[in-house]
């Protein structure tokens, strides 16, 4: 399982140290900031599990930055705790009601007492199943949360993305190097996302397999998806060894332990829009996106290619 991330947006830098040192040694993965446009970026490229703001910056308030976090599909489920000293009561209706943070904390503050909040958070966001144990993208209700909420507009795009080999992959070079292909993914996701798409676009992980699902704009989601394919298929083979790199394949046994070769990993995306519908509820959705991408995986061997795109569900 991945370390858990906390993201910390602090501009004094013995507080935002301490904090860092602490939850460092507490077996967190600690991102800092101390100005907001950088956590927002830190946000957008690598989404935090739970994050920890000051309100005074140097830049915008930290309930600016709260506010962006609860308007973003792919950020509005992060726990946020406000550390501050701005404990009016004014300014903890703002943090509490406005921004819907979890906790308001007024320094001084006790940072046991802060651990003790952040593990309670970041527990109750694991019985919740709100984010994938590996790469931490949303998972489970969440994915299931934008679907829902998507199918009641016009205009939305949705991709379903999956490693194809990656089962193969995991038996010859072992889970953990698994898991590394896993959060590679889901970090291209982003990046390509950032680069090609907007705020308002939604990745999520499904719980089990390789399986990813992404939300856009149909005018932008060809683009993310073709720049998909590409990256993919240029950076994967950074996984594999020399020897399978250079050959293109790795040898692995079939049920009757005789020698196959299997390609390296690829992906194939099916791709619908609101035009394709009308779909009745995210069961019809999801199925429908699975049959497509299934046709991606045919029209991939007819063309003799790694991986593919398929847009639209068949009448």
């Amino acid at each position: 399982m991945s370390k858990e991330r906390i993201l910390v947006v602090e501009d004094q830098p013995d507080i935002s140290s301490l904090l860092k040192i602490y939850f460092t040694s507490q077996g967190y993965e600690v991102f800092t900031a101390m100005r907001g446009q950088v956590a927002l970026d830190i946000c957008s490229k690598t989404p935090p599990n739970l994050a920890l703001l000051d309100v005074n910056l140097p830049d915008m308030e930290g309930y600016d930055i709260g506010k962006a976090l609860r308007a973003s599909p792919r950020t509005r489920h992060i726990p946020i705790i406000f550390l501050t000293a701005r404990g009016e009561r004014r300014d903890r209706l703002i943090g509490l009601g406005e921004v819907q943070a979890q906790y308001y904390i007024v320094k001084p503050f006790d940072i046991e007492e802060v651990h003790t909040i952040v593990k309670n958070q970041l527990e109750d966001a694991r019985r919740k199943n709100q984010l994938h144990p590996v790469t931490n993208l949303p998972t489970a209700e969440l994915i299931n949360d934008q679907l829902r909420l998507m199918l009641t507009t016009q205009g939305w795009g949705m991709a379903l993305v999956h490693i194809n080999g990656f089962e193969t992959f995991t038996q010859s070079y072992g889970s953990v190097v698994g898991e590394d292909v896993l959060k590679f993914t889901a970090l291209l996701m982003n990046e390509v996302l950032n680069d090609l798409g907007s705020s308002e676009d939604f990745v999520g992980q499904m719980v089990v397999g390789p399986d990813f699902v992404a939300t856009s704009a149909p005018e932008r989601l060809k683009a993310i998806c073709e720049r998909l394919i590409s990256r993919f298929d240029e950076e994967i083979g950074l996984h594999y060894n020399y020897k399978h790199r250079k050959q293109g394949y790795i040898d692995v046994p079939d049920d009757n332990g005789n020698m196959r070769q299997a390609p390296l990993m690829s992906i194939s995306i099916g791709v619908l829009t609101s035009q394709d519908g009308p779909f009745y509820d995210i069961r019809e959705l999801s199925e429908t996106a699975e049959e497509t991408r299934q046709r991606a995986v045919q029209q991939a061997r007819e063309q003799g290619r790694k991986s593919w795109v398929t847009y639209g569900r068949v009448r």
